[in-house]
């Protein structure tokens, strides 16, 4: 990779607080290893942040953590059969006009990233329901090891993040909710970062067992920029704050480091992504200190088969495909002949990380729902007069537009 790419790589994930004293030279983790070693020994991140005051607005912003009642209609635990874990579900049901039946609706269903939660999509389902006038409904569950999932069988259990793990248990979950595909609303799938791995894998063994698959959606990921930029993962997670005093002063972290810029979507998501920190007491009694609620460096064994082969699955996708990214990210070469051929829609979002869904929810959802729309409505066209060879033909024609090449 060369240092042009590599910091490119580095400058597009979000910003992390200095990790020295303000008056002390600053270094970025995109120097040279042997100038990342001089770093150790200095003041780590924790200890600087236990002398400073707790943090209780950010700029104009209140902090106070939102309960997920305000973004969907419910929250369900959800346990599919012969599965470990019971599932925490968020769900805000489609509106539709009195007389019709579930397989006319449709569900915008989210897989969130790796470290992330179901509730990161919070933001963006409450514009789509807005955008929607309610039609487009949206479901999103924390994912095994993420969020208020539990998981028995212990911790190598909980940690077992494989794609064929998470394949496995996206589709227990959606065949569990929606057990007749016949009977069954349509699916948009969608996938953010390490989300979009079991989304693509899913969608034609859906497909396969009769449910209505109209679209996929990828957020904010290519497997060719992904795979080059694993080996500076473990670099970049050891960055981050090992512990925080509290909720709030995690929410004033994501939002001060970049890592999520809109207030309200960082109020109620980050909460689901920590935890209270065992056997630790807060020092400055602005509440209970936390800890990370996935230990993403255990899930180091599953990051290239997130990846790898992802772009051959969304071109092969046999449904409308819809890929959004954040910023001028490259395409790799698999990705870049696709859209050469019109085989995708391909937008990029100005002004945003790599959270784009809660950076800005408002835009994204407009993209969805105009998406969505034009790959699943129905045209009902007029009663033909007449067709070439065929006197006096007549009779109307139902065309369904679901974006298959």
């Amino acid at each position: 990779m060369s240092e042009t790419f590599r910091k490119a790589m580095i400058n597009k994930l979000p910003q992390l607080p200095a990790t020295r004293a303000p008056w002390a030279e600053q270094r970025t983790p995109n120097e040279d290893d042997e100038e990342a070693e001089e770093l150790e020994g200095e003041d780590s991140f924790d200890d600087l942040q236990a002398s400073l005051p707790p943090p209780t607005r950010f700029g104009n912003a209140d902090l106070t953590p939102l309960s997920a009642s305000s973004f969907f209609s419910q929250a369900l635990e959800v346990q599919p059969p012969n599965s470990p874990s019971t599932f925490r579900v968020y769900l805000t049901p489609p509106t539709t006009p009195s007389g019709s039946n579930s397989a006319k609706e449709t569900y915008l269903v989210c897989h969130h990233g790796a470290g992330a939660g179901g509730l990161s999509f919070a933001a963006l389902a409450k514009e789509v329901k807005v955008k929607s006038g309610g039609e487009l409904g949206v479901l999103s569950f924390d994912c095994r090891g993420h969020g208020k999932t539990k998981t028995e069988g212990g911790k190598e259990v909980e940690r077992d993040l494989s794609l064929p793990t998470l394949l496995a248990d996206f589709l227990g979950l959606v065949e569990h909710l929606f057990p007749e595909p016949k009977d069954a609303p349509s699916f948009v799938l969608a996938g953010h970062s390490m989300g979009a791995a079991p989304v693509l894998s899913a969608a034609p063994i859906l497909q396969q067992k009769g449910y209505k698959v109209p679209g996929v959606i990828v957020l904010d990921v290519v497997e060719g920029t992904a795979i080059e930029s694993l080996h500076l993962m473990k670099s970049i997670l050891s960055q981050r704050p090992s512990q925080f005093r509290s909720v709030v002063d995690a929410i004033h972290w994501h939002l001060s480091s970049n890592s999520v810029r809109d207030p309200e979507s960082a109020r109620v998501s980050v909460p689901s992504i920590i935890a209270p920190a065992p056997n630790l007491a807060s020092t400055s009694g602005a509440g209970e200190q936390q800890i990370w609620r996935t230990d993403l460096l255990a899930t180091e064994p599953y990051w290239e088969e997130w990846y790898k082969g992802l772009s051959s699955r969304f071109l092969s996708a046999k449904c409308a495909r819809l890929l959004i990214l954040a910023g001028q990210e490259r395409l790799d070469k698999e990705l870049m002949v696709g859209q050469m051929q019109g085989k995708f829609q391909l937008e990029v979002m100005p002004d945003v990380g790599h959270y784009l869904h809660e950076d800005n929810p408002s835009s994204l959802a407009a993209t969805i729902v105009t998406f969505w729309r034009r790959n699943t409505r129905v045209l009902v066209l007029p009663p033909k007069i007449g067709a070439v060879g065929v006197p006096g033909a007549k009779g109307g024609v139902e065309v369904k537009r679901v974006g298959e090449d």
